[in-house]
């Protein structure tokens, strides 16, 4: 949720990059990857976390649910985070470098912003939301910097291995201990003896609920083991699109089109037979969260790039420049609108505001999402009129410098 990344770029070493040098398809993109991001979280807003993965999870749902559940998993689910690692990649190549242009390095600044990343991702956890990504961006990050002056080429072979293993892991959980197993059938399809515990928790009060956040931020970094290769894989692939000019919209419109054939192409049918897989063998945890789960695995990886062709088409192109210049202002305080995404939402379905937790439909969730995130659309492009960053993006800014930034437009 980085729209500071390719701000991050300094004339001296604590001074913001200018307006001139803002790379706008890259906040467009993030703007409308942002609203993906939304639609998937909503879900584990609503609800036990189970009901993202398995929608039957609570039990029978009505067709119209399912039906945004299958819709949500092929166009949506893993396509969506993939293109915002693949960001946070381009951003720290981006700062990397033309921090070294202008200080002639980079290191220190780099490990500062993700040290502050990472305690804010802890807080957003612990506070507000337990399905935070910024603790792992933040650690992830730091291992992802090691490779950001090796040649594309290189960083997409390295990319290419790191995505095998977690889908080697996957292959083989059938083998794992029956005691992880049963863990595991836990999260997959909880007693209704633990949906109620939680749905009880959730809508008390914050102290209430904070044992569930803290339970559901130690399976989430439990899980790191398996897809933190990913998150660096993507985070590879981006760099590696940022130095080739994928990101910029100026690649030829041959190329970025063969991006939306082959990524939707070959990404959105895998998708789907995975929701096929998953029905022929009886929605069973073992093979869902196995073997099965590689359909999307793989399928949401290529179907991210058709959805940075088909982003990258209209920049290039220069049509919806209104819609554009609200998604790129969305996609510029990012950080700031992702938590708000959880202020809201816990607002909306957490017992210290309107207490729906448990009682929304998909549908009406998806409808939440479309109002939160035009809301977002609105208010945007009036506030970076007269702030040059969103409020946590200026405050992530200040601590990493140790220098409060300007904030107010002149």
């Amino acid at each position: 949720m980085t729209s500071e990344t390719e701000q991050e770029a300094v004339q001296t070493p604590a001074a913001p990059v200018g307006e001139p040098q803002r790379i706008r398809s890259l906040d467009v993109l993030r703007g409308f990857a942002l609203f993906g991001v939304l639609v998937m979280n909503m879900q584990a807003f609503a609800d036990v976390f189970a009901v993202y993965m398995n929608p039957f999870a609570v039990g029978e749902i009505s067709r119209l649910d399912y039906a945004c559940w299958c819709v949500n998993h092929v166009l949506a689910d893993g396509k969506f985070i993939t293109i915002f690692s693949m960001l946070f990649g381009a951003g720290i190549a981006l700062m990397a470098a033309r921090a070294r242009e202008r200080a002639g390095r980079s290191a220190g600044v780099h490990y500062r912003r993700m040290f502050w990343l990472m305690l804010f991702g802890l807080a957003h956890s612990l506070l507000i939301w337990n399905g935070d990504i910024l603790f792992t961006y933040g650690l992830v990050g730091l291992v992802a910097y090691w490779f950001c002056r090796l040649r594309p080429w290189i960083q997409i072979a390295i990319a290419m291995v790191l995505l095998l293993i977690p889908a080697l892991i996957l292959s083989f959980m059938h083998h794992m201990p029956a005691e992880d197993l049963e863990q595991m059938r836990e999260i997959w399809a909880p007693t209704p003896e633990y949906v109620e515990s939680i749905r009880t928790a959730m809508l008390g009060g914050w102290l209430d609920q904070l044992p569930v956040r803290v339970e559901g931020w130690i399976e989430m970094f439990g899980f790191l083991y398996v897809f933190g290769w990913r998150v660096l894989a993507c985070m590879l692939l981006g760099m590696a699109m940022f130095t080739r000019d994928v990101f910029s919209a100026t690649r030829s419109r041959r190329f970025y089109i063969a991006l939306v054939v082959i990524g939707f192409g070959a990404g959105l049918p895998l998708a789907s037979w995975g929701i096929h897989d998953h029905e022929i063998h009886g929605w069973d945890m073992v093979r869902c969260m196995g073997v099965g789960s590689l359909f999307n695995y793989f399928g949401s990886l290529l179907a991210a790039f058709g959805w940075i062709g088909v982003v990258m088409l209209v920049c290039r192109s220069g049509a919806l420049s209104g819609a554009r210049r609200r998604l790129g202002a969305v996609g510029q305080m990012a950080f700031t609108n992702y938590i708000m995404h959880s202020v809201i939402c816990t607002t909306i379905y957490n017992g210290h505001g309107l207490g729906l937790f448990g009682q929304v439909d998909r549908f009406w969730q998806q409808v939440l999402s479309v109002a939160i995130f035009a809301l977002q659309l609105w208010y945007s492009p009036p506030w970076l009129a007269r702030f040059r960053f969103g409020p946590l993006e200026w405050l992530w800014r200040s601590l990493t410098y140790w220098r409060r930034q300007p904030f107010r437009r002149a």
